[in-house]
């Protein structure tokens, strides 16, 4: 298999992987979304494809579920995620994807819950007792998605290696 279709057959599939996560049944936030936006960063070589992957799959997944005010937090964090996984694609191992997956879904959750992101929605007041509110309501989902993105990248890193040394070297 040349190296373009190997690069699109994987591009493709980490889409199609992050989509259906977000449709099959599962613990709120515990999806393949940072995972992929992880991997994404570390793995493609072409880095606006990078970028692209986590965007196009949310995009499709948010348009059958809704869009909503916080798209642009949202999807920045992603962003901020292919950042994370290009700056460890030189040098992966367990504790640097483990520490990119944390710090990943550590900034999703300060970024996300900030009650300025949520005003026109008004669920909670714009004080300092409000951010608090916000914070520990989310706790639950940050937990999820904390262990959603460790089991992805689990799964990506560790298929990917499988999967490049084993099937594709003795293509």
């Amino acid at each position: 298999m040349q190296m373009k279709n190997k690069n699109l057959f994987l591009i493709s599939g980490m889409i199609a992987l992050a989509v259906i996560t977000r449709f099959i049944p599962h613990p709120d936030n515990f999806t393949a979304i940072g995972a992929i936006a992880l991997f994404s960063g570390s793995v493609i070589r072409d880095k606006r494809f990078a970028f692209l992957v986590p965007v196009i799959a949310l995009f499709i997944s948010d348009l059958v579920i809704g869009l909503h005010p916080s798209v642009i937090p949202v999807y920045s964090c992603f962003a901020f995620t292919v950042l994370l996984g290009i700056s460890i694609s030189k040098k992966q191992n367990v504790l640097n994807i483990a520490v990119a997956s944390a710090i990943s879904s550590i900034v999703f959750f300060l970024v996300t819950n900030l009650p300025f992101w949520y005003a026109d929605l008004s669920l909670y007041p714009l004080t300092l007792q409000g951010t608090i509110q916000s914070y520990t309501m989310a706790l639950p989902f940050f937990f999820n998605q904390l262990a959603g993105d460790l089991f992805y990248n689990g799964l990506l890193f560790l298929g990917y290696v499988f999967v490049s040394k084993k099937i594709f070297s003795i293509a």
